[in-house]
């Protein structure tokens, strides 16, 4: 028996090892037809948006496509994802694709790689075309580092004029969008040009594997540069009819810091605003909020308009003072929700939170995002499902009248961007009966005190003799 398991164990491996090295044989035969990368700089958030046509020249059938990072670009990626182009014109549609980070042996120059699964196996002479979008942070430098308040900001980014790619590209181009017209300077790298807010790089034909040609952009940005370095939201459910939302936002102003003395009056002059300051912010949150606050450690801020309708609600905040470069604020954002607009019951009878994962704030990037997701006491079993890698772990959060405690589901994400914010779900167990516990626990503690007024009344404690 032991050597019939061992035999069945041994042929499952070789099934798996000959799957693996026909994927990677196939992969090293792939060659891409065509490349089109737009790179969009418009915003300090950076994404870039890859076509790319591929076709198995080999004899095995292909299952995966490789995507290559430099290693210095790779920790500034905050999202990747690849969909398969299905159909043509008019009836054509996307369909996404599994995609993971792996790594290769002897990658040069420490390359790092996102592996795309495909629909069906690539068999040879086929093509398939893919639309590949990531989005970097962090990724455009201030140059000079420091500015005064009426200069305006010069950033740079660094890439390459060529796709980095595992592959052969038969042929490829790069076209990148500045927020305006003035480029103060571009690396060259013929064919190139520019003609208003775009650069264009190639057509460059027939590639080698690996084929890099750095290049570097230096142009104006005076768009915000708001970055919350950590922001905590505190979603708190009660089944009595309501959902509290609590955020606490710690943000800076990342672009060119602040050179000199502020002066309010030059601020006045030039309506308000300096080149590439900014004082106010937009949250979208969800319809029909209540309750809405704003405030900071000094106390209630009243800067604040709330636009409201069945489809959204918009919050436009300002902060006491404008955010220049190197410039923080703190402030907290609060709101209530109806409970029946959030909380549903699966059809195997546990409750789930249908939430809004990210940053309500427009435009801005959370170097580290905290989701509490505070449960009524007596859950069990509570369980998060997240489209996209986080790190989970339980605590306990204890309340007025609370006996054991609530249990609360923290979701924590590094690098945060606006396209992450997408519903999440958080699913448990509850027992109504726990919903009496506090008015049990209110009505025994008035019972209680009634019967000890009553007995202290009526009891005679007077001083006398027999």
């Amino acid at each position: 028996m032991e050597a019939l398991l061992r035999v069945r164990l041994t042929l499952v491996l070789f099934f798996f090892v000959h799957l693996s090295l026909l994927s990677r044989t196939s992969s090293q035969e792939i060659q891409i037809v065509n490349a089109e990368r737009r790179i969009d700089l418009t915003s300090h958030i950076i994404k870039v948006f890859v076509t790319l046509k591929v076709e198995n020249s080999g004899t095995s059938p292909a299952l995966e496509i490789l995507f290559a990072f430099p290693p210095t670009l790779v920790d500034h990626v905050a999202l990747f994802k690849a969909a398969a182009t299905v159909g043509k014109r008019k009836k054509k549609t996307y369909v996404p694709l599994d995609v993971k980070p792996t790594e290769l042996p002897n990658a040069p120059n420490g390359t790092k790689y996102f592996s795309i699964s495909l629909l069906n196996p690539l068999s040879k002479g086929e093509t398939a075309t893919l639309e590949v979008l990531y989005i970097l942070t962090r990724s455009l430098e201030p140059f000079p580092a420091e500015i005064s308040q009426s200069e305006s900001q010069l950033v740079y980014v660094r890439d390459s004029a060529i796709l980095l790619s595992p592959y052969h590209v038969k042929q490829q181009i790069t076209l990148i969008k500045t927020p305006s017209t003035r480029v103060e300077s571009f690396t060259v790298v013929a064919p190139s040009n520019r003609a208003g807010t775009e650069l264009k790089y190639g057509p460059y034909d027939d590639r080698p594997p690996y084929s890099y040609s750095p290049i570097l952009v230096h142009f104006e940005n005076n768009n915000p540069f708001s970055v919350v370095e950590e922001l905590e939201r505190e979603v708190e459910i009660s089944h009595w009819g309501s959902i509290q939302i609590t955020e606490r936002y710690k943000l800076v102003h990342a672009g060119a810091r602040h050179k000199g003395v502020f002066s309010r009056v030059e601020y006045q002059q030039r309506g308000g605003s300096g080149s590439s300051s900014f004082r106010h912010l937009l949250a979208r949150l969800p319809p029909r909020v209540h309750s809405v606050y704003y405030r900071d450690e000094i106390g209630n801020i009243s800067s604040s308009h709330l636009r409201t309708d069945f489809r959204k609600s918009e919050l436009e905040i300002e902060p006491r003072y404008p955010l220049f470069g190197g410039w923080k604020a703190t402030f907290v954002i609060g709101y209530g929700l109806p409970l029946e607009d959030f909380l549903f019951e699966s059809p195997d009878g546990r409750r789930y939170l249908n939430f809004t994962y990210g940053c309500p704030l427009t435009e801005t990037v959370v170097d580290k995002l905290t989701i509490k997701v505070v449960l009524p006491e007596g859950s069990k079993d509570p369980t998060a499902m997240v489209p996209f890698p986080v790190e989970q772990h339980l605590e306990t959060k204890y309340s007025y009248l609370d006996v054991v405690g609530r249990t609360v589901v923290v979701i924590e994400k590094r690098n945060v961007v606006p396209e992450h914010n997408v519903a999440f779900q958080v699913y448990y167990n509850f027992n109504p009966i726990f919903m009496l516990a506090e008015p049990l626990m209110l009505a025994s503690a008035f019972f209680l005190f009634f019967v000890a007024s009553v007995s202290y009344l009526n009891v005679d404690f007077s001083i006398h003799k027999k």
